[in-house]
């Protein structure tokens, strides 16, 4: 390809709008161009980077024996009503009608429309276990679309999905999803963690992510030093390094507190440590079906940690999403405002965290008015009526840096992450509701399990530049580079040789099927002009002709991930092209 002939469209500003360096970098690059809110027009650049990418997942897929398909983007209302996610999902799902007013959706996924197919298509055990894909367009209109191709509304996604007569062969796919997931990575040569995650509006039981490591990364993962355990922190389980030493039991005691309502100014004033009280949160309640029937919930945890949501969310008597109560319901219900409760035996549910539970002579709320109640323990005889009180005991604590890791060993570090691919065990949650089942070897007809398995593209090329950048623009890996290789011309107006051997250089590289790009543009586009586009786009290799490298028996060479220059004879860029078509 010639650059003379190729829509090249770099800047040197970097856009106002973009926050994060992937975005800033793909614009400048001329790789995307803003459509409107979180839609993207993909420029030749960017898309030859698409389509290697693509092309790297297709084979690995193909590789376990999974089969190709695409399905439509457009889904009929009358499958996500058959799972229940037409009224659950909530305004993420772009919904319409068409002109006979019939309903639909823009598919932001398809267990259902697969489900769909597969309930007509498999009838046999012969036919399982089928593992389908596609690598196609999905919508989701997120709220806030940003960092670029990162959350935008439309984006390209792999989504696979399994089907099996029992859970030992949905075990063996999805255990071979998540090795070939991990190749896929390995290949870019990116720094990723799998980790322990929340099926979320998916659904299902077990469930991983793939978290390629970034500052930039919207999801907080932690991971042990010492061993392979890793949890996006809404699940994350840890235990405190350092509890509070147990004490003897003391009297229990009202003591005034007014106008304190939080945990710090608890602490100021009555010279407690924040780890020696526990905060009381109220939320609400909701019944088997997850309906919120105005019950109220005790959240209770240790002074100094923190809730997990998610955690918390998972309590079959906690409604989805977690919400806390509003003052007029506290009042109500435990007479005093906000600030001032405590983990007392009333008619609401109370669940405790571990590192609640454990503690002794705490200090806690009274659930009076400016009163709070230092050294309180539970469940034992207290001179007052203010016994504090737990129903269960349950992890609701939000992990921490330097907690020890769950599996005995090491602590937890943490780390932004950039999750790029999901895999979920969904069991039978699709194919019960919507019936698809095979008979078995017996004749018997069984409802067929699920796995389900999605990489997002487009996000995975803005992970790789988040993680791959320096001050000079983008650090491709190699396999999926726009281009392996730029001979830049310097002064070719002044020299034949120039053209000559640039040509040459060129020839070679085509006939090796190298995807190599000549730098021609006339003398109106400087050297450094030329040189700086190459490192913004991100040219693993490099070649200069000029007059002067002429002259002196060498062209520069130079690597883009090192920035190492090296001259070398005409001969040796030539044998050099050779070795680059080989790795």
């Amino acid at each position: 390809m010639r650059t003379s002939k190729y829509l090249i469209t770099t800047s040197k500003e970097t856009p106002s709008d973009a926050d994060t360096v992937s975005h800033q970098l793909m614009l400048r690059a001329g790789l995307i161009r803003k459509l409107s809110s979180g839609l993207y027009t993909w420029l030749p650049l960017g898309h030859r980077t698409l389509q290697k990418l693509t092309k790297i997942i297709r084979e690995s897929m193909d590789e376990t024996g999974a089969m190709e398909l695409l399905m439509p983007v457009v889904q009929p209302s009358q499958l996500w009503k058959e799972t229940d996610r037409w009224t659950k999902m909530g305004p993420e799902l772009l919904r319409f009608k068409d002109r006979n007013s019939r309903d639909f959706c823009l598919g932001p996924t398809h267990e259902e429309v697969i489900t769909d197919l597969v309930r007509d298509e498999i009838n046999s055990y012969r036919q399982l276990p089928a593992t389908l894909y596609q690598i196609q367009t999905k919508f989701r209109d997120e709220i806030r679309p940003r960092f670029g191709v990162m959350r935008s509304r439309e984006f390209i996604m792999k989504d696979a999905y399994s089907f099996h007569l029992d859970q030992e062969c949905l075990d063996q796919t999805y255990e071979v999803m998540s090795q070939t997931y991990s190749s896929i990575l390995d290949r870019l040569q990116l720094d990723y963690r799998i980790v322990d995650a929340d099926s979320g509006n998916i659904g299902g039981s077990a469930s991983h992510e793939f978290h390629v490591l970034a500052d930039s990364g919207e999801d907080e993962i932690v991971f042990s030093n010492a061993s392979d355990y890793a949890a996006n922190v809404e699940l994350a389980k840890g235990t405190v390094p350092k509890s509070p030493s147990p004490q003897s039991p003391n009297s229990p005691e009202i003591v005034e507190t007014p106008s304190i309502k939080t945990i710090t100014d608890l602490c100021s004033h009555l010279s407690v440590e924040r780890d020696r009280c526990v905060k009381t949160i109220i939320v609400q309640g909701c019944d088997q079906d997850g309906v919120r029937n105005g019950s109220l919930i005790t959240l209770v945890i240790r002074g100094d940690q923190t809730i997990n949501e998610t955690k918390a969310e998972k309590l079959e008597d906690v409604a989805s999403p977690l919400t806390k109560a509003t003052e007029e319901e506290i009042e109500r219900v435990f007479g005093c405002v906000p600030g001032y409760l405590g983990p007392l035996a009333t008619d609401v549910k109370i669940y405790a965290d571990p590192t609640a539970v454990e503690l002794t002579n705490f200090t806690c709320g009274a659930n009076i008015n400016d009163k709070h109640i230092k050294n309180a323990n539970w469940n034992l005889p207290s001179t007052t009526d203010l016994k504090p009180h737990y129903d269960d005991i349950v992890d609701i604590r939000r992990a921490c840096e330097g907690d020890l890791s769950p599996d005995g060993k090491g602590t937890l570090s943490k780390q932004r992450g950039i999750e790029v691919g999901h895999i979920f065990q969904l069991g039978k949650k699709y194919s019960s509701s919507m019936n698809a089942t095979a008979l078995d070897k017996n004749g018997k007809g069984i409802i067929l399990s699920m796995g389900c398995y999605g990489v997002g593209v487009t996000r995975l090329i803005a992970a790789c530049i988040e993680q791959k950048h320096d001050e000079k623009g983008i650090v491709w890996p190699a396999i999926i580079a726009p281009f392996l290789l730029v001979i830049i011309q310097v002064d070719g107006h002044k020299s034949e040789q120039v053209i000559e051997i640039s040509e040459k250089l060129y020839n070679s590289a085509k006939e090796l099927d190298i995807d190599v790009l000549l730098d021609d543009r006339d003398r109106k586009t400087s050297p450094g002009a030329k040189f700086a586009d190459s490192e913004l786009i991100g040219i693993p290799h490099r070649f200069v002709v000029s007059p002067r490298a002429i002259a002196d028996g060498a062209l520069e060479y130079k690597e883009r991930n090192t920035n190492e220059k090296t001259l070398k004879t005409v001969n040796e860029c030539v044998q050099l092209i050779n070795d680059i078509a080989k790795q």
